[in-house]
């Protein structure tokens, strides 16, 4: 298995610059954060759902996740204002790398019936997102101890100004984009 990192600094980066152009290593793109995020509107109802949520991030991410609260109320949700409704975590430099192969090398090869993951995801501004139906596909978590099954999402940050070059390097990283 190859590291991101590595494929980052072989690969990835010598195929941008003759794609693009580049006159200095410095202006190609490179990876600034990975963002993960859970979304639990059911926390609402059991906030231990929240509480399990918040273990399950950590030993996907290797890091603490922060609870996020309701920034405002909405009634229809029976949600007020500074109640607990998910966690999220930022990952940066080496525990950025270490997802990201984990990512790419085991979990998403994990889920049922992958043909490639969508290239629709990009945001106009060079980042990706990728929403991820089961976190069961983490090799971390425990079949046997989860209570409910959640979704999350990946957000992998570029310094790319453009959706095809941020597109570029994530496939020189091994991001298995569908044809």
């Amino acid at each position: 298995m190859v590291l991101v990192e590595q494929l980052y600094r072989e690969v990835a980066v010598p195929s941008l610059i003759e794609r693009f152009g580049y006159k200095n290593p410095l202006q190609v793109p490179r990876l600034l954060k990975v963002s993960l995020n859970m979304g639990l509107g059911e926390a609402i109802q059991n906030p231990k759902i929240l509480d399990s949520a918040v273990e399950e991030l950590a030993y996907i991410a290797g890091q603490r996740p922060v609870i996020t609260r309701a920034k405002r109320s909405i009634a229809a949700f029976k949600v007020r204002q500074g109640m607990p409704i998910g966690c999220t975590v930022t990952l940066r430099r080496n525990r950025m790398y270490d997802f990201l192969t984990k990512l790419i090398h085991v979990a998403i090869p994990r889920i049922r019936d992958f043909r490639g993951i969508s290239p629709r995801g990009f945001d106009g501004r060079g980042n990706y997102t990728l929403g991820i139906k089961e976190h069961l596909i983490f090799p971390e978590i425990d079949y046997d101890k989860i209570d409910k099954i959640k979704g999350l999402n990946v957000t992998v940050v570029t310094t790319a100004n453009t959706d095809e070059e941020a597109r570029c390097l994530l496939d020189g990283i091994g991001m298995p984009f569908r044809k």
